[in-house]
């Protein structure tokens, strides 16, 4: 038996899930240029109020710790609202509404000079505890009302939005370069808010046309498969961020000029866009687990290749692999996470894997910030890390994952 059991079979996901993958798709593209918006412009806005330039990391980093907790308690919260129907929609309206407000009154408060420094880090904590509320909680809807076969279709749905907003990223500062802070964080606000709306109504759509199965009891008790699930994700989340944020760039940079990498860069992305929806097909018959930890081992070989390249085009072609493997990582940790949590704790464990995500990124910019980076001993360290995360994890998780397969027998 994988993660993906067949207690519910369904030859493709019924019309008002699909859609709903949709919208959480466009949800998570939304949120995620949001925050790109706020790190262009923290510098300025930090500038503003008086808080050094090399201080900025360090409320980067508070951003990540508080999401590490918040994105838990919000999938816990999630799990909590989404047995009242229609209740799930509400709860992110209403949270959304104040995360939205506090993201767009960050301009104006760093508007009023030195005076508003605390204004500002109160509005910057109030939004970034608030914002874990657009991951994991809306990703309850497919626990609830989607069949198991459909998750990872979902699941990938789900990312392609991340992803894609990872692709543009790039191109962002460009297209805001001058621009008044004030303008972008109000119609991002405006946007997302609206967006939030129609999660009210997509989940009363999905409530007529399907009532949501009772939770089940499990015949297997699983143990610590939730905890080795979740340590897995941390292991290979630290190894992209180590990987894409800190070494991407110095490895184009040995066959490419500085302006070149704005459009090197999303190669990663391409690999990671493109890979989402084949693998689904992979996780809908072989389960998340296996497919996480086969998808690691495969993205460690790619890494490594990518550190020895000998030329651009090996490079990009190593690039576009690794970005494949990561876009198999994570769209099937998001469907194990709902398949595992099927007896009601979704919100609980797709949160855990968010909390995953900004752990691993907290523990990037720590590096960053204590300048390993620039010190010669750490050098290899950096440069094999990503190839030794991404090999561990993804060999503890098919281990897992025939583990699993063996007590089903």
């Amino acid at each position: 038996m994988t993660d993906l059991a067949n207690d519910e079979v369904e030859a493709k996901p019924a019309g008002g899930v699909t859609r709903a993958g949709v919208y959480v798709a466009l949800l998570q593209l939304l949120f995620t240029l949001l925050w790109t918006t706020y790190v262009i412009y923290l510098p300025k806005l930090a500038a503003e109020v008086g808080i050094a330039p090399a201080a900025v990391i360090l409320i980067l980093m508070l951003d990540q710790a508080i999401f590490t907790l918040t994105d838990t308690a919000m999938g816990i919260a999630a799990d909590r609202v989404s047995a009242l129907v229609g209740r799930l929609g509400i709860f992110v309206a209403i949270v959304a509404a104040l995360s939205c407000a506090a993201f767009a009154a960050m301009p104006l408060v760093a508007g009023q000079g030195p005076g508003a420094q605390t204004a500002l880090i109160a509005l910057i904590v109030v939004w970034a505890a608030s914002s874990s509320v657009l991951r994991a909680p809306p990703l309850t809807l497919f626990g609830k009302y989607g069949a198991r076969p459909s998750l990872p279709f979902l699941s990938a749905l789900t990312m392609l939005g991340y992803g894609l907003a990872g692709a543009v990223s790039p191109y962002l500062g460009v297209v805001l370069r001058g621009v008044d802070p004030l303008l972008p964080f109000m119609i991002s606000s405006v946007v997302l808010v609206l967006t939030t709306l129609v999660l009210i109504k997509v989940e009363r759509d999905l409530a007529g046309r399907r009532a949501p199965a009772p939770p089940r009891a499990v015949a297997k008790p699983l143990g610590k498969v939730p905890a080795l699930f979740v340590a897995g994700m941390l292991i290979l989340a630290l190894g992209y961020q180590l990987h894409f944020s800190i070494n991407s760039a110095n490895l184009f940079s040995r066959f490419a000029e500085p302006d070149d990498l704005q459009w090197l860069m999303p190669v990663f992305w391409i690999g990671f866009n493109l890979a989402l929806f084949p693998a689904s097909l992979v996780v809908k018959h072989r389960g998340g687990l296996i497919v996480m930890g086969v998808a690691g081992l495969i993205g460690a070989i790619a890494v490594g290749i990518a550190e020895l390249a000998g030329s651009l085009t090996v490079l990009i072609a190593a690039q576009f692999v690794a970005g494949a493997a990561w876009g198999c990582m994570l769209m099937s940790a998001v469907s194990a996470a709902l398949a595992i949590g099927r007896t009601g704790a979704e919100g609980k464990l797709a949160g855990l894997v968010f909390s995953a995500l900004a752990l691993a990124t907290f523990a990037r910019m720590a590096a960053v910030a204590g300048g390993m980076q620039k010190l010669p001993d750490y050098a290899p360290l950096l440069q094999w890390a990503p190839v030794a995360c991404w090999s561990v994890a993804g060999a503890g998780l098919v281990l897992l994952a025939a583990s699993r397969l063996r007590g089903a027998d």
